[in-house]
């Protein structure tokens, strides 16, 4: 998979950048329940939320409805209600959320060519994720700078030409004309 597209499918939850066991599941090639077991017979590997953390009922409602609507009705289902026909839009249990380091962990649990080949591709989007958000900061900060100064420019350019104008005003008061005035209102 192309690191655009493994870009596209990372979010943020919990202030981290996360790619959800779903998603990964599908990028490695394997089921979701698979990507799962691997990762519960190795809990040990993603212990703390800085490696994986399980979404709670509130994190998954407040996502977006479109991509995680399936996710958002099965956690609400009762037992006695009939499962979706579709494939993959019935789940038993909320998502796994794995950040950056717990991508890294799972390539030690999965341990197969293709999921080798493909958490160069996550780590590189994760990586390039991050780059932006330097750039976008830096970019961001610069920009600020640029905005001060400019602001207090114009700030002294208006002053000048506030100052500019009054003068002028004083300068163009209507003054009296010296002369004789002649009953007619001409002046000799």
């Amino acid at each position: 998979m192309e690191i655009l597209q493994i870009q596209r499918r990372i979010i943020v939850i919990r202030n981290q950048r996360v790619l959800l066991d779903r998603d990964l599941a599908e990028i490695y090639g394997v089921e979701t329940k698979r990507l799962k077991e691997a990762v519960r017979r190795n809990i040990e590997r993603f212990e703390g939320d800085d490696f994986m953390f399980q979404l709670t009922k509130n994190e998954i409602d407040k996502l977006s409805r479109s991509q995680f609507a399936s996710l958002n009705n099965e956690l609400s289902k009762s037992q006695t209600v009939t499962l979706n026909s579709r494939r993959g839009s019935n789940i038993k249990y909320a998502p796994f959320a794995f950040t950056e380091l717990g991508v890294a962990m799972l390539s030690s649990v999965l341990n197969s060519e293709v999921a080798i080949k493909t958490n160069r591709n996550i780590m590189r989007a994760f990586v390039m994720m991050r780059q932006f958000v330097q750039d976008y900061a830096e970019i961001n900060h610069k920009l600020d700078d640029f905005m001060a100064a400019t602001n207090m420019r114009f700030s002294e350019v208006y002053q000048v030409l506030t100052e500019f104008f009054e003068q002028k005003k004083i300068e163009e008061k209507p003054r009296r004309r010296v002369g004789f005035v002649q009953k007619n209102g001409q002046n000799s």
